[in-house]
């Protein structure tokens, strides 16, 4: 007589297999979607060993029910306290990892199915208040530009608001998505890694041209390079960029109260998307200039060229940006989660 069948300690399995595989090849899952997705799932095992007091080496997919998952999702929200936004991005991923382990162990189908029918919670909405003209040329005026790490600050800076783009979005640019001559442009990788360009202000052209030059990194062998070093000569990380914006708003907050004490990058391009609408009183064009998509309005299939974004950008008088003065010459499943996609 045989003793009682021992369940697959698959999970690990799928997990690495979806990760590293499905997603980025199958998907075309970028990198900061791959990070946000592993990081995801070191969360939730972390979770699993220390309060479920689940054996992760030992795991089965057969062990993820609605339960387990419903159980994590509330411990989020009362003991770490994180937003219900937070906690919808985490299901969001754990669904998207169920739907891909449907056809593969159709077995689990019922425990998969309960998973994907719990529902996202709705939050509050928060009203934004995008920082005036004003504001931001006061904030962009705060790095010492008689340093080079000031000079560096201030661009980052520029770049971050000209352009509206998301701080990953930020962090991934190269010099070779840089194009100086007239109009002067970026090509930025969003979400899904779509590709949109846009027009960048006369001033920010040559804040960044002149960083280029004085890093001696204006030339075809660096254009594949981060368009940003830090000062370990690597790119920055989006921690990153928010300290340099934080830094700089706190120096800011001290010359205008009514700046706020701290930032989030992301108002940073809620504040470029406001100043854009009330230039152009056209959602189309600032959603494209945003890299959004909604397929609930038919404006998803305008695509406005850059000519047409050009003249939007022409149209806010008294940009903020500051033209620079002259530049100066696998152990474990969780140690494995945790270095997934990160450089060494």
């Amino acid at each position: 007589m045989g003793g009682p069948k021992m369940k697959p300690a698959n999970f690990s399995k799928y997990l690495t297999e979806y990760l590293e595989h499905y997603l980025p090849e199958l998907k075309n899952a970028s990198e900061n979607t791959l990070a946000t997705y592993s990081d995801t799932f070191c969360y939730f095992l972390t979770y699993c060993q220390d309060v479920e007091s689940v054996k992760i080496e030992k795991m089965s997919v057969s062990d993820l029910d609605a339960g387990l998952v419903e159980r994590y999702l509330q411990w989020m929200e009362t003991n770490q306290r994180n937003s219900i936004s937070t906690r919808n991005n985490r299901l969001a991923t754990i669904h998207s990892f169920v739907r891909y382990l449907q056809p593969r162990e159709p077995k689990f189908l019922l425990n998969f199915q309960q998973i994907l029918a719990i529902p996202t919670k709705k939050a509050p909405q928060k009203t934004v208040q995008p920082l005036s003209k004003e504001s931001v040329g006061i904030l962009l005026r705060q790095p010492d530009t008689s340093t080079l790490k000031g000079r560096r600050d201030a661009t980052v800076l520029c770049v971050l608001y000209d352009t509206a783009a998301r701080v990953s979005e930020l962090c991934g640019l190269r010099i070779e998505d840089v194009r100086f001559e007239n109009p002067p442009h970026i090509r930025i990788t969003g979400k899904g890694m779509k590709v949109r360009t846009v027009p960048i202000l006369p001033e920010t052209a040559k804040n960044l041209k002149s960083y280029l030059i004085e890093t001696h990194r204006l030339k075809p062998e660096c254009y594949h390079m981060p368009l940003f070093l830090n000062r370990d000569g690597e790119a920055f990380t989006r921690s990153g960029i928010r300290y340099i914006l934080n830094k700089y708003v706190r120096m800011a907050h001290e010359v205008d109260g009514s700046i706020p004490e701290s930032l989030n990058p992301h108002r940073m391009r809620h504040t470029k998307a406001m100043h854009l609408y009330e230039a152009v009183d056209d959602l189309v064009d600032v959603r494209d200039f945003l890299g959004h998509s909604d397929i609930k309005t038919t404006s998803i299939y305008a695509r406005s060229s850059l000519a047409k974004k050009k003249l939007a950008m022409e149209k806010i008088s008294d940009s903020p940006v500051p033209e620079l003065a002259s530049w100066q010459q696998n152990k474990n499943t969780l140690e494995w989660l945790k270095n997934f996609g990160r450089k060494k």
